[in-house]
């Protein structure tokens, strides 16, 4: 029996006995969309020890920092060449008011964050504190403006003391305050989950509203802005619809989020404590963001066919119980080999629609949910979905190669037919070729047939993510226990290439 999987030109199917092996053929000459880098984006919200502790520990910590970020975690993220940088929410972003965070830190307001955990901030990390951020980890900002609680005037004063170089009166505040050149600014949502915790609206109302925010916010000395829309929560259609029907001419992206979750109520399940039978779950649940993403494009492309406004996929990742002793509504999770299949499959899929995909920013980048990175006072561990992001950066504004896939199949317990191998492959400027593979048999070991359609293949090389145990995660006192190693488990063979996949493992190949 043959199933579609991935899209166009990829299948897979279901054997009559345990298969273990597959087939891999890429299509190099068809390669004609760029996997945009903002696909690999980042999120900090506001939220449990993201910012303070995470980002952020001010000049007098005796945590080693660089202007009052911390070193280690501000190494680590440039290693990663982070596209964007989304701030400051999520929730926290429609109760921010951005004026609370500039001046002397000593000075500035105390707040509650109420949406998370009830706790009191000093709003020592502001505007220029995060903008600031993005110029050392030379990433684009994307700011979450204030639609929710926040005032037309307050958004357009935002940017223009944020963009303008001239001698207006928010410039002049921003010098008043340390800063004389404008930042450069591209990425501005106008409002966040606007259905929900950003105001509770109906898309009709957020329609309206849209058009008379995003009218004010201005463009200052050549500072182009991208203008995105508050778009659904995974399977609402109808607000893509109404956005799209009222407001698409005037938008430049439209926002979606999707979360590999179990429900929004009661509890999500642990995130280091699990079954073989939640781990096949959460893979079939994590792929179905592939049929969500088909069908907003789907409604964008028939009030949209050139492809004019991006879809930007701006919150995704999973979502486990908090972890057991920390505070209640910080969201703090580890991080297993389970998180880090979640990522690749996930980036595997996002690269297939980069035609209409132009962003993805995953939830979030320290401490909070699918993080990239744990702390705890001067301690610091780069989880393994901090691994695949780092593995994946290959594919950063490289080509999308089309493929062919032919691989073994499992049933979810909930009926979700999940294939055994994820792949995708892309071709970098200086024509070298990047293969990602996943193999989430969690037992078995996958015998891969790789070719390239009219490519001889001379030479390949990889690294490898694996562990014993899928539950296997990194810890402060055991941060190596999931890491990249060397792999030499392909081989070159009449110019294609053999490959053993072992079990519960990531590999990425370059072949030459």
């Amino acid at each position: 029996m043959r199933k579609t999987l991935l899209g166009t030109m990829a299948f897979c199917m279901m054997p009559l006995f345990a298969q273990k092996e597959a087939s891999i053929k890429i299509f190099p000459d068809q390669g004609t969309e760029v996997i945009s880098r903002h696909i690999y984006g980042q999120f900090a919200e506001h939220l449990g020890s993201c910012i303070y502790g995470g980002l952020w520990v001010g000049e007098n910590s005796h945590i080693p920092n660089t202007q009052g970020y911390r070193t280690d975690v501000l190494q680590a993220l440039k290693n990663l060449s982070i596209p964007n940088l989304r701030w400051p929410g999520g929730c926290f972003a429609d109760e921010y008011h951005w004026t609370d965070g500039i001046g002397p830190r000593e000075k500035r307001p105390t707040m509650v964050n109420n949406n998370w955990g009830g706790t009191v901030e000093d709003n020592s990390f502001g505007t220029h504190e995060f903008l600031n951020l993005c110029e050392l980890l030379e990433c684009e900002p994307y700011i979450s403006a204030n639609v929710g609680s926040g005032t037309v005037e307050e958004m357009a004063k935002w940017v223009e003391y944020m963009t303008s170089d001239g001698d207006s009166p928010m410039a002049r505040l921003r010098r008043e305050n340390g800063r004389d050149k404008a930042w450069k600014v591209k990425f501005l949502g106008v409002g966040n989950e606007s259905w929900g915790c950003g105001g509770s609206m109906r898309p009709e109302y957020y329609a309206d509203l849209y058009r008379r925010y995003a009218t004010y916010c201005r463009e200052y000395d050549g500072n182009k802005l991208f203008k995105i829309a508050s778009g659904a929560s995974d399977y609402d259609y109808t607000w893509t619809e109404v956005l799209m029907d009222r407001v698409g001419a005037r938008i430049e992206g439209l926002s979606l989020h999707y979360y590999t979750v179990t429900g929004w109520s009661g509890s999500k399940g642990a995130a280091t404590q699990f079954t073989e039978e939640d781990h096949y779950w959460t893979m079939g649940k994590c792929l179905e963001v592939e049929d969500v993403i088909k069908k907003h494009i789907a409604i964008m492309d028939k009030y949209d066919p050139r492809k004019r406004v991006a879809l930007m996929l701006d919150e995704w990742g999973t979502w486990w119980d908090e972890e057991p002793g920390t505070v209640r509504g910080h969201l703090y999770q580890q991080n297993t080999m389970r998180d880090a299949f979640v990522a690749a499959l996930s980036l595997n899929v996002f690269h297939k629609y980069t035609d209409r995909l132009k962003m993805a920013n995953i939830a979030q980048i320290v401490n909070v949910l699918q993080s990239m990175i744990l702390t705890q006072d001067t301690k610091m561990v780069l989880t393994p979905t901090y691994h695949v992001f780092e593995m994946y950066k290959v594919h950063q504004d490289a080509t999308y190669l089309p493929l062919q896939l032919i691989c073994d199949v499992q049933k979810a317990r909930d009926g979700r037919e999940v294939p055994m191998v994820s792949a995708s492959a892309s071709k970098a400027e200086n024509g070298k070729i990047h293969i990602t593979l996943a193999n989430v048999d969690l037992k078995n070991n996958q015998q891969v047939s790789l070719s390239l359609d009219n490519v001889k293949v001379k030479s390949v090389n990889g690294r490898m993510l694996t562990t014993k145990t899928i539950t296997d995660h990194n810890t402060f006192e055991n941060p190596d226990v999931v890491k990249p190693v060397a792999f030499s488990g392909a081989k070159v063979n009449k110019g294609s290439v053999d490959i053993n996949l072992p079990a519960c493992s990531i590999v990425v190949l370059e072949v030459q």
